[in-house]
């Protein structure tokens, strides 16, 4: 049962300056913490450019982080190329867009023979296509021998992300990272694809890490939710617990983005943290170095202008910004 540690976090990019000028660090990521264990999903939240996806590429270990670490069941990630196979087949990614991630010269046979070989899961060519039989049937590709020799062009957006998924599934991973996994699909499928991504989680005891900018799905499908903005996070906790009572302004604005059609509108309060008492507010997350995590916190916000900026644009001339003490 492994359980995958990412810890404080933080991935500096640099800005080549021009004119003369002398290079800049952009920073994408900064000090971030999460936990995600086997049978659970954990919801990472937010926007466009809020620095979820540099989290991901850094979990799956195609980035190094700047500083932080990943763990493994308590063993250290090592940097750099070093047993990185291994790694990556107990942690595999599903990829945002199907359309990108598989190749279109190749077939689908290609594009799951190539885990199982690489990753050494099989032996012999009988043991192979049963394998290969056994990932399509899971995904709910049947029967598969109709979806083995056909190109990804020959396939509906949701069948290719059903392979995608099979793909990642193939060296046998214990930890899955789901990138966006349902942006680029047509409405009416993007919920079967998710109740897909639960059931595997259930019958194969994943640790899914679910990365979107869509609170109404990750309500249902995880049972914590972290969000992200500016490359920090500015809450955590239960779901249903961040849901319920969102405290920072920006998840208040993500919750009222998803509205609940059995609720009434949701009205973005900055003072709402004064009803409840029970929300952690700071500038240190408590959850970081081991700390309870199902802890509802929120970041606080006071001296951030660019929340201030957002109350501005929402509240009535002259309330301001509360201040949490």
């Amino acid at each position: 049962m492994t359980v995958l540690h990412a810890l404080h976090l933080t991935k500096d990019y640099a800005i080549r300056g021009g004119g003369g000028k002398r290079s800049t660090h952009l920073r994408a990521v900064d000090d971030v913490s999460l936990t995600v264990r086997p049978g659970e999903t954990v919801a990472l939240v937010g926007e466009s450019g809020s620095g979820k996806s540099t989290v991901a590429k850094m979990i799956l270990r195609i980035v190094d982080p700047t500083s932080g670490e990943l763990r493994l069941d308590d063993e250290a990630v090592p940097r750099g190329q070093r047993g990185v196979r291994e790694y990556r087949s107990r942690v595999q990614m599903v990829f945002q867009d199907p359309f990108a991630s598989l190749n279109p010269l190749r077939t689908i046979r290609h594009h799951l023979t190539r885990p199982l070989r690489v990753h050494r899961i099989v032996r012999g060519a009988a043991e192979e296509e049963a394998e290969l039989h056994r990932l399509l049937e899971s995904v709910n590709l049947l029967p598969a021998a109709d979806y083995l020799e056909k190109f990804p062009h020959e396939l509906s957006g949701g069948q290719r992300q059903r392979v995608a998924i099979a793909r990642a599934l193939a060296p046998r991973p214990e930890v899955l990272i789901a990138d966006e996994p349902v942006s680029m699909l047509d409405v009416s499928i993007r919920l079967e694809v998710l109740e897909l991504l639960d059931q595997l989680k259930v019958a194969r005891n994943l640790a899914v890490l679910y990365i979107t900018h869509d609170l109404a799905t990750a309500r249902h499908f995880s049972t914590r939710i972290v969000v992200m903005r500016n490359g920090r996070v500015v809450e955590r906790g239960r779901s249903s617990d961040v849901i319920a009572v969102p405290v920072h302004p920006y998840t208040q604005l993500l919750v009222r983005a998803a509205p609940d059609p059995r609720s009434e509108p949701f009205v973005v309060d900055p003072d709402r943290f004064r009803r409840h008492p029970e929300v952690r507010i700071g500038d240190v997350d408590p959850t970081a170095d081991g700390g309870d995590e199902d802890v509802h916190w929120a970041r606080s916000w006071t001296d951030d202008p660019t929340v201030a900026e957002l109350l501005e644009r929402l509240l009535p001339a002259g309330e301001g910004v509360r201040s949490q003490s």
